[in-house]
């Protein structure tokens, strides 16, 4: 069995994690398996991709059976923001955290554009606890999502933080089920697919040159001409994404 799951619900990809015997937690091959299978999947039209995980478990982390080489390292941080990351991608993405989110699955977490926590979720990010570290991005990540203050006590007192608190400080953004997640991919999926690419890349940090022109894109689009004839007409707008 494939320890990634996909399937497509219209214009919305969803990505399942499968490996609920080590609650969805990260390895080589499931890192590979996220880019390729997201890649693909935008490839192919998907305008919103959704990832969540089989079972009760959102994802336990990076898998501590023997992980932790240089390939995995440069697997996982290529996974959640490298070139072909999920940050990197032109499309949104949200996750459905169905239970805890820890270590590595709260990184998971953060590449995505978007949280929607059931009533299990919670997170944490405990590697003063195993003598391990993330990245610089994870940090300031969290701290940009969630504020200098949850960051610190995720990262310097090794809390864990449960649905609740997620939501207040945002690194939650609603709360719900997968076919919450669902619906609200949906919803996005019939916003303008340009402009949502332009807006992702400048809060992702992309450089000037490449968000000048994806700004000039936006405005010398059909899509904005579809938006206009669309309020003239009083109907909604059909975006092609051209």
């Amino acid at each position: 069995m494939s320890v990634l799951g996909s399937h497509r619900d219209g214009p919305v990809a969803v990505l399942e994690l499968r490996r609920p015997e080590r609650r969805n937690a990260l390895d080589l091959e499931l890192c590979r398996a996220i880019v390729a299978t997201a890649t693909a999947e935008v490839a192919a039209g998907a305008r919103v991709l959704v990832i969540t995980g089989e079972g009760s478990s959102f994802c336990s982390g990076a898998d501590l059976t023997g992980v932790y080489g240089d390939e995995f390292l440069q697997a996982l941080y290529g996974m959640l923001h490298g070139p072909k990351g999920l940050t990197a991608l032109p499309v949104p993405v949200i996750a459905a955290v169905n239970g805890p989110a820890i270590g590595a699955g709260t990184q998971l977490a953060l590449a995505c554009d978007l949280r929607v926590a059931d009533e299990t979720a919670k997170f944490a990010v405990p590697t003063p606890r195993n003598g391990m570290a993330v990245d610089a991005w994870t940090i300031r990540r969290l701290a940009d999502v969630a504020g200098g203050g949850i960051a610190r006590r995720l990262m310097i007192a090794a809390e864990t933080i449960d649905r609740a608190e997620a939501l207040a400080c945002g690194l939650a953004d609603r709360t719900g089920t997968l076919d919450d997640a669902l619906a609200w991919a949906h919803e996005i999926a019939a916003l303008a697919p340009l402009s949502l690419a332009h807006n992702k890349a400048v809060l992702n940090g992309a450089d000037d040159a490449s968000t000048d022109a994806s700004f000039a894109a936006c405005w010398a689009s059909d899509d904005v001409r579809e938006a206009a004839a669309a309020r003239a007409e009083k109907r909604p707008p059909v975006f092609t994404g051209r």
